[in-house]
């Protein structure tokens, strides 16, 4: 029974916030469709048109948010979201409308509209390959596509995902789709968070009944999965034509999708490497309800050109690598990794034997340039060699912090998509369990049977024999492709990775030893992996003490000190955490081995002058410094103890002044903590911190839009802090600006209270954020006291009190207390104050939390 078009009741319309003028059934031949169309309340001629199309078992509505935007954009776009045959509201033919017939269809559509360019298709789900098709079709009206979570090609001998081979089993096919609404209940439970109830029944709408949810069960059906099904041909054809499309195109991804995996991400962008990527972690197959898909189109159609990333200088270039080959006779120590009995000493002339061959190795193994390679095993010779080696191939080398925990570990590793792992056993159990990737590489013993059970394909010394056979030339990488994705900490949110090129992993070398003065007569003690692998880029004996590196509190007085003895060092590094543990676990019975340091450095999270005193007492010939610098730039600035004892007291930490080859500035933040303007430099303003210099990032990697935001400012990198510059020149840090607090009062900074709260006498630690609207929040102060009485959250009369007074003029809405506040897992410094914002929040609404 064939049911014409129809506009959505008015109810429906109302749940999605959609405009009835939007509404509008169209006739084309004996076919009728439903649509939405922003087109006759545009108040200005659009810049193009937006074709977006719906996948199974969704409908036009799922991109109401982005008609809205469109038609409210100061440049508005023309949106015009179809409801596909025999889905949502349009015709119920009771045909089964084909792939080729579905891109035929929507064609026709666009002919009696008239659309004319320039128009960006917008796909989900199906109606990506829908789109796609469409976009091949019209190759004179196509300016771009945009598509989310979608695939357009599957391997015949690939198995389909799990949950489309549940609905498409014999038998089970017809139940799922048609006969009830599971498989539209089960994709809209995809949705993170879940959807609102009247969200949820705006998209079941059109599908109350069996005869409405025909057209579900017809897609599920069409799936080509097979060779010999009737729409395998229009699907090889669309897979094949998308290589050949050469027009901008936007991928927007939720990770958490059970049904588009990785797999299918990876395969579009194989298909086109142009594509501006960008990964909403958390979100799943419903991206476009997840995240502001919306709003990310919009600001992708108007950045026209993405922002520069920092442009490098004209400096010579050196490979990362050169010392190892320049070294390669030479049997002095290169590193020592010690590790109680399983200790070790590596000779330069072995270590770049060790990173040749496995260089060689791994390129016998089919790794290319460009080839993505997960390194996760602990600091030492292993992970130095495999990570030179990698360099000196031109594979890029994916480094993610252990302590991130499993949870980041796969969030990270995934996002990264490496082809292969090289890891110890227990990195390994989880990748092949987690499908981190196709290949694993084994950087040590394994248990009996474990290599099996896993499927490892190699072992480092596997790969070092390959090495060793082969006598193929290895021509070095260029200097401006991807060497590297380091992962920041994840303390502002998940984990972001950050593309570097060798040309910039240079440039960070040069700019330590310019800044410090390490190189081969300054051996180094690192208890912060990335130091530990600059030390053969830098020329310098390095060692990794006896410590967790996970953890950086279980470094030990006697552990620096036997690393220190190891090899004479002359510089030791390690962070707030690991040099709080040393300061307290010395008995005295170090200072023999410490006292040839010369230079000490302590970076990760600010670095209190108390801390910097007292080990300087452990090392009382070193000079004290403490750098500034992330993950995206490092170092950025430098100050030493006797700048910070000459600086004094001021509203935030001091981090002393730009090293050389590096420019800072300051966008001010407007009265809604916003940062507005270009660069500036006057002292005394608060802004976000922008930086300038050779060894910033390239970019971060999927992630366009976080990209984009950090390059606003042409050739600054936005470091996300906020701070001032004194008179001086000095940078003082005053916290995030994700943790700005816009108070009634005004735009205040979270750092300088705390270190007021902190100067009471029962106060080790404090967090101020804001809780409740942006514009009117409120002051919380969050304090870990000395002795925590597992009692009330509410700080007792006394200290509440003190806590005031020493945040004079501040208006203080409630003082709390915690036996410890959360910190970052890197470097266990920097106080979490997003969540304890959020604790707070619901503590103070009468809730019972946990922290």
């Amino acid at each position: 029974m064939v049911t014409a078009a129809s506009r959505p009741p008015a109810d429906v319309l109302a749940a999605g916030g959609i405009d009835p003028r939007w509404s509008r059934t169209v006739e084309v031949g004996s076919r009728s469709w439903h649509l939405l169309d922003n087109g006759s309340t545009l108040g200005a001629e659009p810049v193009g048109t937006l074709l977006c199309v719906h996948g199974n078992p969704t409908w036009s509505f799922l991109w109401r948010r982005l008609v809205a935007a469109g038609a409210r954009s100061e440049q508005p776009w023309r949106v015009i979201a179809v409801d596909q045959l025999e889905m949502g509201y349009s015709e119920r033919t009771g045909e089964q409308h084909r792939l080729a017939y579905r891109v035929a269809d929507l064609g026709a559509l666009t002919d009696h509209l008239g659309l004319v360019g320039p128009v960006v298709t917008v796909g989900h789900d199906w109606g990506g390959l829908v789109s796609l098709g469409w976009a091949l079709d019209h190759p004179d009206l196509l300016a771009g596509v945009v598509l989310t979570n979608t695939a357009v090609h599957h391997e015949v001998d690939d198995a389909m995902p799990a949950a489309l081979r549940v609905a498409t089993a014999r038998g089970v096919l017809p139940v799922s789709t048609v006969t009830t609404p599971a498989f539209l209940e089960t994709t809209l439970a995809l949705a993170h968070p879940r959807l609102e109830p009247a969200v949820a029944d705006g998209f079941r709408a059109p599908y109350r009944t069996a005869d409405r949810r025909a057209g579900i069960g017809g897609f599920v059906a069409d799936i080509p999965a097979a060779a010999d099904h009737p729409s395998r041909p229009e699907l090889d054809r669309i897979a094949a034509g998308v290589r050949g499309l050469d027009v901008p195109a936007l991928l927007l991804w939720g990770p958490r999708d059970p049904v588009f995996s990785a797999r299918y991400l990876r395969d579009l962008r194989d298909r086109l490497p142009h594509a501006d990527v960008h990964r909403f972690e958390g979100a799943g197959h419903l991206v476009v309800e997840d995240e502001d898909v919306a709003g990310a189109v919009l600001r992708w159609l108007d950045a026209r050109e993405v922002p520069a990333t920092p442009a490098v200088p004209d400096e010579p270039y050196r490979a990362l690598g050169a010392t190892l080959v320049e070294r390669a006779d030479d049997d002095g120590t290169a590193l020592i990794e010690l590790a109680g009995p399983r200790s070790r000493r590596v000779s330069w002339a072995a270590l770049a034997a060790r990173t040749d061959q496995l260089a060689r190795g791994l390129a016998a193994s089919g790794v290319r340039p460009g080839d993505r390679v997960a390194l996760l095993v602990p600091p030492g010779a292993d992970l130095t060699a495999v990570l030179y080696a990698c360099l000196r191939l031109g594979a890029v080398v994916v480094v993610a912090d252990a302590g991130l925990g499993v949870q980041g570990l796969t969030r990270a590793v995934r996002a990264a998509d490496p082809t292969v792992v090289v890891g110890i056993e227990k990195a390994l159990v989880a990748a092949r369990w987690l499908r981190w990737a196709p290949t694993l590489v084994s950087a040590g013993p394994l248990r009996a049977g474990v290599a099996r059970s896993l499927r490892v394909d190699a072992s480092l010394d596997d790969l070092a024999a390959l090495g060793r056979a082969s006598t193929d030339d290895l021509p070095w990488p260029d200097a401006d492709a991807d060497a590297a994705v380091l992962f920041t900490s994840g303390s502002t949110g998940p984990a972001k990775g950050v593309v570097y090129t060798h040309r910039r992993l240079a440039a960070m070398r040069d700019v330590v030893a310019r800044t410090y003065g390490i190189g081969p007569d300054s051996p180094l003690v690192a208890a912060f992996a990335p130091f530990v692998l600059l030390g053969p880029a830098l020329g310098a004996t390095s060692a990794s003490p006896d410590m967790d590196v996970t953890s950086p509190g279980t470094l030990t007085a006697g552990a620096l000190a036997e690393a220190v003895r190891a090899i004479d060092a002359a510089v030791v590094f390690a962070s707030p955490a690991a040099l709080r543990s040393v300061v307290r676990t010395a008995d005295g019975s170090e200072l023999a081995a410490l006292a040839g340091v010369r230079l000490f450095l302590s970076a990760g999270a600010p670095v209190g002058i108390d801390l910097l005193e007292a080990a300087a007492a452990l090392m009382p010939a070193a000079q004290a410094h403490t750098p500034y610098g992330m993950t995206e730039a490092l170092v950025v600035a430098d100050v030493s103890l006797d700048e910070l004892r000459d600086a004094g007291p001021g509203d935030g930490v001091c981090v002393g002044k730009p090293v050389a080859g590096v420019r800072v500035s300051l966008s001010t933040l407007d009265a809604d903590g916003e940062p507005t303007g270009a660069p500036d430099q006057e002292p005394g303003v608060t802004g976000e911190v922008l930086v300038a210099a050779a060894h910033v990032k390239d970019r971060y990697d999927t992630l366009w839009l976080t990209q984009h935001a950090s390059a606003r400012d042409p050739g600054w990198h936005r470091t996300g802090d906020v701070g001032h510059l004194d008179a001086d020149g000095r940078l003082w840090i005053e916290g995030r600006l994700a943790h700005v607090l816009v108070t009634a009062d005004g735009v205040r900074t979270p750092v300088g209270l705390e270190q007021q709260v902190q100067t009471v006498d029962s106060v080790v630690s404090a967090a101020v954020v804001g809780v409740g609207p942006r514009g009117a929040q409120q002051v919380v102060v969050v304090v870990q006291p000395e002795v925590y009485a597992h009692g009330p959250v509410v700080a007792e009369r006394g200290l509440a009190a003190s806590v005031r007074a020493a945040l004079a003029g501040t208006t203080v809405a409630a003082v709390l207390v915690v036996e410890q506040l959360p910190t970052d897992v890197r470097h266990s410094s920097k106080v979490d104050r997003s969540r304890v914002a959020a604790w707070a929040e619901r503590v103070l609404a009468g809730e019972k939390a946990r922290l």
